[in-house]
């Protein structure tokens, strides 16, 4: 049988059984500030697959940090086959301002449309770039945490590539993560880059604006740790049973359009994840005294997984995220 062997990221170098802190060194500011991306490496004290997690690909979401830092309190490298990698937060210049994408940078502003970058490119893109070359020689599977951000609130939903590799890990996110659709960026994303090395990754989403109360925070943080542990234990890396979603979906996204300016009022009964039939009514949009302007309708059998963090609309903007669904995945 083999052994564990000690693994490389960025500055941090851990033996097996030691966790250990560093970062991915990119560049330095005007003012002298460093550009590092900031990771943690668990490495377990026996061999296996190394399980890869991304944060804060963009600035507003600070789902992904906060899952990390509950992780990390909880995986326990004497107990742990493989090596875990986390990094809480890649884009850090967004992070710091909350803004999706980093503010020093206006051509290549959101890191998940131009990733992996380029070595001599924009700084989001010598950024992205630095973190791809570390993840693309070390990771095996690799998660992408993401939330609506500022502008709005999504369910559990993940995006795969279609590959079985790719489903399973999506599978192993545990239970209610049964919205599952294709990926709707087939470049310029870390599971994009992922498969193109012929390896497995995925973006999974749920947060955002509507839930940063303390409570509402805490619980969707708390989601994407138990997942990250799930699926630690679906691939035999750590001790305990993984669980599985019921009735997952195979399907695609469709951003649904205002068609009208108003408000959006969501039909009574309508809810995240639940199941709709084509032409079901999802909302009316109505202006500033009530009277009805027009009708939002389901485009098809499927489930609305995501809403505009603010109601208010203009002819035009996006009211939800609609899964089109086309079957049943086993």
């Amino acid at each position: 049988m083999s052994e564990a062997k000690s693994i490389t990221v960025g500055t941090a170098t851990a033996a097996p059984g030691q966790v250990v802190r560093g970062v991915i060194p990119v560049t330095e500011l005007a003012g002298g500030t460093k550009v590092e991306i900031p990771l943690v490496i668990v490495n377990g004290a026996k061999p296996g697959p190394v399980f890869w997690v991304d944060g804060a690909i963009h600035g507003d979401e600070p789902e992904g940090p906060m899952a990390c830092a509950i992780a990390l309190r909880e995986v326990d490298p004497s107990q742990l086959s493989g090596t875990l990698v986390m990094v809480p937060v890649m884009n850090v210049m967004a992070f710091e301002n909350a803004n999706r994408g980093n503010p020093l940078d206006t051509f290549s502003f959101d890191m998940n449309r131009i990733y992996p970058g380029k070595r001599n490119g924009y700084l989001s893109e010598r950024i992205a770039w630095a973190h791809s070359e570390w993840m693309s020689k070390v990771a095996d599977l690799e998660i992408s945490i993401h939330s609506g951000g500022a502008h709005s609130f999504l369910a559990k939903a993940i995006f795969v590539d279609e590959t079985p590799a790719s489903v399973e890990l999506a599978m192993a996110m545990g239970e209610g993560w049964g919205c599952i659709m294709s990926n709707f960026l087939p470049k310029g994303s870390p599971m994009a880059q992922m498969k193109t090395l012929g390896k497995t990754g995925i973006t999974v989403e749920l947060g955002g604006r509507s839930a940063t109360s303390p409570e509402r925070f805490a619980e969707v943080s708390r989601e994407f740790a138990k997942s990250i542990m799930n699926i630690l234990r679906h691939y035999k890396m750590y001790p305990g049973q993984a669980t599985y979603p019921k009735d997952a979906t195979k399907g695609q996204q469709e951003a649904l359009l205002a068609p009208a300016s108003g408000i959006f009022a969501a039909t009574p009964g309508v809810d995240f994840l639940k199941p709709m039939k084509k032409g079901d009514s999802i909302a009316s949009i109505i202006n500033i005294f009530g009277d009805e302007l027009a009708e939002l309708k389901a485009p098809a059998d499927g489930m609305i997984f995501g809403l505009r963090a603010l109601p208010n609309v203009n002819a035009g903007d996006w009211c939800c995220f609609f899964n089109k669904v086309e079957g049943k995945r086993g």
